[in-house]
């Protein structure tokens, strides 16, 4: 089956996981899509299960304009696949605080250059960028990836940047990445205190 027939076929599925309560919720949290059948995570997750991991069927969900195409997308792209630059143009193309996190969550933690986006994307002026920037981190941080020095330094100033800023969602991310960082050991819970002592903040 080509993949023009295919992405058709998966879009006639989701009319079947429609969910109208999830799809208005979204909504009325400001979550617009040009297409949304409020499918619920789970029976995406099922979705990317059957379909299995594949490069070129997940590009071409990526460019639907459609909420479950994205997210099926995401979870279906195998990471050690995906270039930098494309990426790149993902991370560009995303519409909006759901598909962030749902890519950061699905895919970016695990691409083999994931450090890497982290700390670029932590230090850009973007929201969304700065948001999938925390999460990578505090997922890699979750996995037990210490940092080295250099990169310790570079965390807490762009997380401190962040907890002053203005967005609520890039602040949580935030304070979960340092949460996850101060759990890496005590040398790493005492720098984390300090740090946030330093901007008259409680460490919870």
């Amino acid at each position: 089956m080509d993949i023009n027939q295919q992405v058709k076929e998966i879009k006639l599925s989701f009319r079947l996981m429609m969910d109208g309560m999830v799809a208005k919720s979204m909504r009325d949290k400001g979550l617009e899509y040009k297409l949304n059948w409020g499918a619920t995570l789970p029976r995406l997750r099922e979705k990317a299960d059957e379909i299995g991991k594949n490069y070129d069927l997940a590009i071409a969900l990526w460019k639907e304009n459609v909420r479950e195409c994205k997210v099926l997308a995401t979870m279906i792209m195998p990471a050690e696949r995906m270039l930098p630059e494309v990426a790149d143009i993902w991370m560009e193309q995303t519409p909006n605080l759901e598909i962030a996190e749902q890519a950061a969550f699905n895919l970016y933690q695990y691409l083999p250059y994931a450090p890497a986006k982290a700390y670029t994307w932590m230090a850009s002026e973007k929201e969304l960028y700065q948001l999938c920037g925390f999460h990578i981190i505090s997922r890699l941080f979750m996995n037990k990836q210490e940092p080295n020095e250099r990169g310790i330094n570079e965390f807490i100033d762009q997380a401190l940047v962040a907890l002053l800023g203005q967005s609520i969602p890039v602040k949580k991310a935030a304070m979960s990445a340092i949460q996850r960082f101060a759990e890496l050991g005590l040398v790493y819970e005492r720098i984390a205190k300090s740090a946030i002592k330093t901007i008259n903040l409680d460490f919870l």
